[in-house]
């Protein structure tokens, strides 16, 4: 999974007009949830925060959060929701959630199917059915991306199933194993 260093604040400025200010200064406020603490309010610096999420965007990213003025100094998050002007498209408002790296969740894992199908050659049309695939397992064991060779596929062939993709041996999948993802007709 990938990783991402990005540095904060604790904000200690609330409601509509201070937050006009903070982003005036080019600091987007946030909160940091921690499933059932008392959330942390943060500000953060704009450009670097928009460049680490355009970084990230659509990929799961444990994002290792430096707060500044927090009595734990550094946390590991997940981003939890973006909120966004509609329409200028600026950063607004961030959450984040905190995590446990030693402890198990789900995850929705996109996967990218590689090479060309043997059945394609031969005039056969490649039929996707599955784009992602759940998993479930600590937040560094997730892999980033999941990579199906689709070379051997034939035409009219049986496809290739969740069975058939190469899964970590310490990520559980999630998913029914006989479901058909990719098939050539």
């Amino acid at each position: 999974m990938l990783q991402v260093r990005l540095n904060s604040t604790v904000r200690t400025v609330f409601g509509k007009g201070p937050m006009r200010q903070l982003r005036m200064r080019d600091l987007t406020p946030g909160n940091m949830y921690s499933g059932g603490k008392t959330p942390v309010s943060l500000q953060l610096d704009t450009a670097q925060l928009y460049k680490n999420l355009l970084f990230i965007q659509g990929r799961n990213a444990v994002i290792t959060l430096q707060v500044e003025g927090d009595d734990v100094p550094e946390r590991h998050v997940l981003v939890q929701e973006i909120q966004k002007d509609s329409v200028t498209g600026e950063l607004i408002h961030v959450d984040f959630l905190e995590i446990d790296l030693q402890k198990a969740a789900t995850f929705t894992v996109p996967v990218k199917y590689v090479g060309t199908a043997k059945g394609v050659d031969l005039g056969g049309e490649l039929h996707v059915f599955k784009t992602s695939v759940k998993l479930r397992g600590c937040p560094l064991d997730i892999p980033d991306l999941i990579e199906v060779d689709i070379t051997s596929l034939e035409q009219g062939g049986p496809g290739l199933t969740y069975n058939d993709f190469p899964i970590p041996a310490n990520v559980e999948m999630m998913e029914k194993a006989s479901v058909t993802c990719v098939a050539v007709h």
